[in-house]
């Protein structure tokens, strides 16, 4: 079936893959969003036991999708995963500290004779939801503003900045998006819980939460937005295949791909749609319209940063050492055989909605806290 696709062909596709996955992880952020939201929406031990437990129940989708996301890169785009895993490791190493705390804390919280007690490991929820957010989002933001790193012709990485990566965080236009990722987060949790949980109290501090979150949210993402449209952004030449500055490049990518600014503009609309509605009407299915627009608009903001001759993962240190879809690729063999393996990917989200729609069969309240022997 795929024998006779060029390794370009080869290349875009799993670049495809990769910003599907990387455009569901950020939805599934939401669970993060929610745990930092434990205290401002839970003002008793019963309404915080409520909303952890409603989170409980998801938050295996958001970690099982980000292994995804991390082997997918590993084993169609290494030269990426070697260069940034291994040279930017303390943003990754606080990631990666982030989810296993959040491992820990859903399987100890509640546990009998739990010497810690029960708001240590909220604490550790609330960490988890605030590194994991704003780092996930610094990080992506390199996509666009580069990293400090060279490549030898050995395929040999070297990271140059001394912070190894943590000087990431400090670059206001990371920042920026990092912030809006932690705010959308929090806006998605909301949605979430409105439409998840059955608690009078908790609804009426949701809808006055979700205006607290959506403006600065808002402000943040228009910031970054903005910002993008007018930088010179990383292009190479597909011929020679050197790198350089062109002016407005995520413009003119967004331009000369039509389909894929559709694509952004129609998730920009629906994630507003969904936080709108939620607001001035009394409806559960705002997570449904955000939810739906997030995976949209962070699948395009992907698809600028590597298609159109983009560099995805720029050097600001060393231009040439700059990454593409092409230079950064696993063999055309591999990508071939991982083709194959993608095939799966509809199972897998027919299996995820099916169990999702399992658990949500009934909304979480009170009652069901006291009945149920598997609680968080």
């Amino acid at each position: 079936m795929f024998e006779n696709l060029s390794h370009l062909l080869l290349q875009q596709y799993w670049w495809i893959i990769i910003s599907l996955l990387g455009a569901i992880l950020v939805f599934l952020l939401f669970v993060q969003g929610g745990q930092t939201l434990i205290y401002s929406l839970g003002k008793t031990d019963m309404e915080r036991r409520i909303l952890v437990n409603s989170l409980g129940r998801k938050w295996e989708f958001t970690f099982t999708t980000l292994v995804t996301f991390g082997g997918a890169f590993f084993a169609s785009f290494p030269l990426f995963y070697s260069t940034s895993f291994g040279g930017a490791y303390w943003v990754w190493m606080l990631i990666l500290f982030a989810f296993i705390i959040q491992a820990i804390s859903y399987e100890y919280r509640s546990k009998p004779d739990n010497f810690l007690g029960a708001k240590t490991y909220e604490v550790f929820l609330f960490i988890n939801g605030a590194l994991g957010t704003i780092l996930l989002g610094t990080a992506v933001a390199t996509f666009f503003t580069g990293s400090e790193f060279s490549i030898n012709e050995m395929n040999f990485s070297r990271w140059e900045g001394a912070a190894r990566g943590l000087e990431l965080a400090l670059n206001v236009h990371n920042l920026s998006l990092g912030l809006a990722v932690f705010f959308l987060a929090r806006v998605l949790a909301i949605l979430y819980f409105m439409n998840n949980v059955e608690d009078e109290n908790i609804l009426k501090r949701s809808k006055k939460q979700l205006i607290v979150n959506a403006i600065p949210f808002v402000v943040f993402f228009l910031v970054f937005v903005i910002w993008l449209m007018f930088i010179d952004g990383f292009a190479y030449d597909p011929t020679s295949k050197e790198v350089f500055y062109e002016p407005y490049k995520y413009l003119h990518n967004f331009i000369q791909m039509p389909l894929v600014l559709i694509i952004f503009l129609l998730g920009v609309v629906l994630v507003l749609y969904g936080i709108g509605i939620s607001i001035l009407k009394t409806t559960s299915n705002g997570i449904w319209f955000s939810g739906a627009g997030t995976i949209f608009t962070v699948l395009a903001l992907f698809l600028i940063a590597g298609f159109n001759n983009t560099s995805f993962y720029p050097s600001t240190y060393d231009l040439q050492s700059s990454l593409t879809i092409e230079n950064a690729s696993s063999s055309k063999y591999t990508l071939k055989a991982m083709t194959y393996v993608s095939l799966m990917v509809p199972f897998v989200i027919a299996y995820i909605w099916y169990a999702w729609k399992s658990i949500n069969n009934k909304k979480i309240n009170a009652e069901e806290m006291s009945e149920d022997t598997h609680v968080y």
